[in-house]
């Protein structure tokens, strides 16, 4: 037998023979289907003809806007016009629906203040159509007003989405005897939920398609829990993990103030 002796390696030579692992390629954007860019302008076609001079901006939002378009994915349009609008066209339009709001782009620039929609649904639009530059002017202060982040929660609007939450849950309980209605009850609770995880942790809202992802990317354990959530083959089980859910996402928010 060899009389050297051979020493163990340590963790920080076996760490420097690892090879660093490269991030995965951004994955090139998904052609919109066929179809679509015609869907489309005939769309904005039709906000043209309808406003005629006080149309001052088109932006598509949504999948369209996102170049994440499937078959069955809406035309979302923001038309911006002069003066005061608040309205919405649900039309067909070949094999789809377009949904086109109209808003008055003053009011719109005087929303992004307060509201908690509005700069995650701009900030990726898609300018279609821009009159003096109105719209590219609103687009960078969406840009500015993402960057400074959504406004703060109170701790009464935390309180309130607590309650509001596991009320739901409460009400689930009583009708476990009703299944039906049970999981009707326990998906508003969800609902309200992914609404309170959002404003609870100071995140934009994101796209539906895209709550799971980015929670997972947050709080890996918090979704792992919607997931089963999502997936519980019994009512129970659902019921279960909706309140371990619950329990935390509000672990950090006190109850309500009790009086006897």
């Amino acid at each position: 037998m060899d009389s050297t002796t051979t020493s163990t390696p340590t963790r920080e030579e076996l760490n420097a023979e690892l090879l660093e692992v490269p991030e995965p390629p951004e994955q090139p954007e998904s052609p919109p289907p066929p179809g679509f860019e015609d869907s489309l302008d005939i769309a904005l076609r039709h906000i043209k003809g309808r406003r005629g001079g006080d149309l001052v901006g088109i932006i598509l939002v949504g999948s369209g806007a996102r170049r994440a378009v499937t078959s069955h994915s809406d035309i979302d349009l923001i038309a911006l016009v002069k003066g005061d609008a608040d309205s919405q066209e649900i039309l067909r339009v070949g094999d789809r629906m377009a949904d086109i709001r109209y808003h008055g782009h003053h009011s719109v620039e005087e929303d992004l203040t307060y509201s908690l929609r509005l700069p995650s649904l701009l900030r990726k639009g898609r300018v279609l159509f821009d009159h003096d530059g109105i719209c590219a002017n609103l687009i960078e202060k969406v840009h500015q007003r993402f960057r400074q982040g959504p406004p703060p929660a109170s701790i009464n609007e935390q309180i309130r989405l607590k309650a509001e939450c596991y009320h739901l849950l409460g009400k689930t309980q009583d009708f476990m005897d009703k299944p039906g209605t049970a999981h009707y009850l326990l998906m508003l609770f969800y609902e309200d939920c992914i609404s309170a995880f959002f404003r609870l942790r100071g995140f934009w809202l994101v796209a539906p398609v895209d709550v799971h992802r980015f929670m997972f990317s947050r709080e890996p354990a918090l979704a792992d829990l919607a997931g089963q959530f999502l997936t519980a083959a019994t009512l129970p089980d659902r019921l279960n993990f909706g309140r371990q859910f619950a329990d935390l996402l509000f672990k950090d928010v006190p109850n309500p103030a009790r009086i006897d």
